[in-house]
């Protein structure tokens, strides 16, 4: 077997619950269980990838056992996205421990490597092939001196140390077989820049110990909830994704299907604003955390910038979300490779209530300030010229007046002027009534509970959220009604569907949403049914593999992830409902 055979066998896909996420804020690495980076865009989340074998594509960092018999584990270290693969083979046990140096540059990322033999000398097989522009380039201008190895990828310059003994192979990548023994690490430290490098490599102690007091100091301490270490991973997770400029990707990923051979394959690598006040909410259950400040900064500068013309989603640095366009990749099984994204088109009224519950919840904490309350003001301002327009809605569908969309920003208006002066507080409940008044005029069932439009009468998980947030009582009728009708038509087996999309049975359409079965555990606190609260809780956070990531969907009956990785408003709510359900357990 030729060495780009050997390598070509390690890099077919995996389930998604076996992916691993390296991320300093400006972009992420997935990382598979054959120690294989996968997946990586320079110099931001958005840009072209120069790792894309997870779509099929060229271009992949590995490092792992030089054998063919091993069994995969890992974990991240406590309060950070430093993860340590762990494999055991025939020969003894190796891990390697991985980290993208943290904080992350806009400009230069680096990417550490430290590998330790636990028992016994051990060969591990490195192999680096850089492939820029979702594999359309190769390096150039490759040369080692002392050790290190430089050169260009596409806009990128690069700088490798610790692989001096590697060798350059007939497709470009450099190879090499290493002996790694107890008690002596190999460091690897791979530098890849749009701007010229420095002149010094990084010295991998220095950035080891920057990194680990830099994450010590981002993420806190997690203690007293349902589930601290969840909840912690939750924390840093949100934070891997959070932009130096705070904006928050939805995901890192893009093009991973939420159902096979269906279509429903997305780019997620942008800022949605209703994702970012989902975690900005989520924080706030815990107290001023800096993640709260970063959504609060990043969503009024983009309601501030844009008025009633608010955009459902941003680039990191605020820009308008490329259109949707294909890349001819292979893809991951299942799905076509898209980029970009249709949402930039689409007028989302939900957005808008999110937005001040958000803020209401920043001022609760006193982390507003003048600036912010002219957000606020946008805001309204907003709502009020446009709540009679059709909308796409929380799940951006077709125009519709969606009872989900009106009545989230009821629960805004109604939240946000318990801490408005009293006569903007007035004026913005009359607000609220009025749009609770217009959507029971059209959007109430029979039944007694909330329906989708007014000419869907389904029930949807998504209108759990207003009555959760304030837009009406817990005690109100529509409400209790609204909460059973969830519970009866769209529960099974511990996880929540979002809706009934067509005639199939729940499950063949789409998986399980894992935002509402938080939800559901939300919803049913709020009424005081604890213990329900709990098992929709604890069912909900075992959907995912050993690193811990949840994706958007999970399939019940296959117990697999869907859709991209990791998705950031699923953490969110697991972080939020567990400090919530703290008293519960």
């Amino acid at each position: 077997m030729t060495d780009q055979q050997a390598i070509a066998g390690l890099l077919s896909p995996h389930v998604l619950r076996e992916y691993a996420l390296l991320a300093d804020g400006e972009r992420g690495v997935v990382v598979g269980p054959r120690g294989d980076y996968c997946w990586m865009c320079l110099p931001r989340w958005d840009s072209p990838a120069i790792f894309s074998s997870l779509l099929g594509g060229e271009g992949a960092y590995i490092v792992c056992p030089d054998q063919t018999r091993f069994v995969w584990g890992g974990r991240y270290e406590e309060r950070s996205l430093i993860f340590r693969s762990r494999w055991v083979t025939a020969d003894g046990i190796v891990e390697c421990r991985e980290a993208l140096a943290f904080p992350g540059d806009r400009h230069t990322a680096v990417l550490l490597r430290r590998i330790s033999a636990l028992d016994r000398p051990i060969r591990m097989r490195v192999a680096l092939d850089l492939r820029a522009d979702f594999g359309a380039e190769s390096v150039r201008d490759l040369r080692l001196a002392d050790g290190v190895w430089t050169g260009r990828c596409g806009g990128q310059r690069l700088r490798w140390s610790g692989a001096g003994g590697a060798r350059q192979c007939e497709d470009g990548s450099l190879q090499d077989v290493v002996q790694v023994n107890p008690g002596s690490d190999h460091d690897l430290v791979l530098e890849l820049s749009d701007q010229e490098l420095g002149a010094d490599p990084v010295q991998p102690g220095d950035a080891w110990r920057r990194t680990e007091t830099a994450w010590r100091t981002a993420v806190p301490a997690v203690s007293g909830t349902a589930a601290d270490v969840d909840a912690q991973v939750a924390y840093a997770v949100l934070r891997g994704l959070t932009s130096s400029g705070g904006g928050m990707v939805a995901a890192a990923t893009m093009s991973l299907p939420e159902r096979a051979q269906q279509g429903r394959n997305y780019d997620y690598r942008f800022c949605w604003i209703r994702d970012q006040c989902y975690a900005g909410q989520a924080v706030a259950a815990a107290g001023p955390l800096p993640l709260l400040d970063d959504a609060v900064r990043f969503v009024s500068e983009r309601v501030l910038a844009d008025g009633p013309e608010l955009k459902p989603a941003y680039s990191v640095t605020g820009e308008s979300v490329p259109r949707e366009r294909d890349l001819d990749l292979p893809g991951y099984p299942g799905a076509a490779v898209k980029t970009g994204n249709w949402v930039t088109d689409q007028f989302q009224l939900d957005a808008c209530g999110e937005a001040l519950l958000l803020l209401e919840a920043a001022a609760r904490l006193d982390r507003l300030d003048n600036w912010h309350w002219r957000a606020v003001q946008t805001l309204v301002r907003t709502i009020t010229e446009r709540w009679r327009e059709p909308d796409a809605g929380i799940w951006e569908l077709d125009n519709q007046h969606w009872a989900h969309s009106r009545l989230t920003c009821a629960a805004g208006l109604r939240r946000i002027a318990g801490v408005a002066p009293s006569r903007e507080g007035a004026e913005w409940r009359r607000l609220a009534d009025l749009l609770v008044s217009d959507a029971t005029s059209d959007c109430l069932h029979p039944d007694g509970r909330w329906q989708r439009a007014p000419d869907d009468s389904r029930v949807d998980a998504a209108l759990l959220i207003p009555s959760i947030r304030g837009a009406i009582p817990a005690v109100d009728p529509r409400t209790t009604a609204t909460l059973e009708a969830v519970r009866a038509d769209l529960g099974r087996h511990g996880f929540v569907y979002r809706f009934q999309p067509d005639e199939r049975p729940l499950g063949e359409a789409e998986g399980a949403f894992l935002l509402c079965g938080f939800l559901m555990a939300l919803a049913d606190h709020q009424q005081g049914n604890d213990i329900k609260a709990v098992r929709w809780f604890e069912r909900n956070r075992t959907a995912c593999g050993p690193p811990g990531l949840f994706a958007e969907e999970f399939d019940v009956g296959q117990r697999q992830l869907r859709g991209n990785l990791p998705q950031a408003f699923v953490h969110a709510l697991l972080f939020e409902t567990a400090h919530r359900l703290a008293d519960s357990v």
